[in-house]
């Protein structure tokens, strides 16, 4: 019986080994941008772009060539991808890499044998200025956005959008701070894609975007989320 343990702890290890490998063998990797758009420019014709995102989101923005393809209808996944040709080139694309992610998985596990997701999603495709098709207009010029930072007070803009997942978990922080702090903060909230010359000249990339100006210069940045706790002290270190 005594010898019972030792194998115990070799089947165990053996089973954390082979997790661990799996979960690395999963792990994602995303092409640079550079390369992502070398890429797609290659395929060509044969590039086969899906929109991962909701349909009232393509219809606002899209990438030309692109069909809408909601991760949302499960139900209709078999339907949608029959009509895709599984040796093609086939690009992905949502707000950032999470929806994106979930259809590239499904699509792969389908038997799909190339498949690349837009590094940094439609946010970063726009913030750095390249084209879609769009129904929602440029929004606010730069100047118009310039005017609108003229304060005594800090001004902190919030750049984000009402579908992405990782803005609304941010909107409850924002709110607050906008409450409790109208003494010395202003705070401004952009919705990105309807304001995407905007996003281009300010090299906006990511979703959420914090801006925090004192006297119409930037003096803190920050791309994804951000805490109560790590706003608050960017705050506090320009009011001391």
């Amino acid at each position: 019986m005594k010898n019972l343990r030792p194998i115990g702890m070799l089947l165990f290890a053996l089973v954390l080994s082979a997790s661990a490998f799996a979960q690395q063998s999963t792990k994602r990797e995303l092409l640079s941008f550079d390369a992502f758009e070398a890429k797609l420019k290659a395929a060509g014709k044969d590039a086969q772009i899906l929109d991962a995102r909701l349909p009232e989101e393509y219809v606002q923005n899209h990438l030309e060539g692109a069909v809408s393809f909601s991760i949302a209808d499960k139900a209709d996944f078999e339907k949608q991808s029959a009509k895709l040709d599984k040796n093609k080139p086939t690009f992905i694309y949502s707000i950032g890499n999470g929806r994106s992610g979930v259809l590239a998985a499904d699509l792969r596990a389908a038997g799909f044998k190339d498949v690349t997701e837009i590094p940094g999603g439609l946010s970063k495709w726009i913030g750095l200025g390249k084209p879609v098709i769009s129904t929602t207009g440029k929004g606010l010029t730069l100047g118009e956005y310039q005017a609108s930072l003229n304060s005594d007070k800090l001004v902190l803009v919030d750049f984000g959008s009402r579908y992405c997942p990782g803005c609304k978990k941010l909107d409850p922080t924002i709110d607050s701070i906008k409450t409790e702090q109208a003494s010395n903060v202003k705070v401004i909230k952009i919705e990105a894609y309807e304001n995407k010359s905007l996003v281009k000249e300010l090299g906006v990339v990511g979703l959420p975007t914090l801006i925090l100006y004192k006297n119409n210069e930037i003096v803190w940045q920050k791309k994804g989320g951000a805490s109560k706790a790590e706003i608050e002290k960017a705050l506090k270190g320009q009011t001391l």
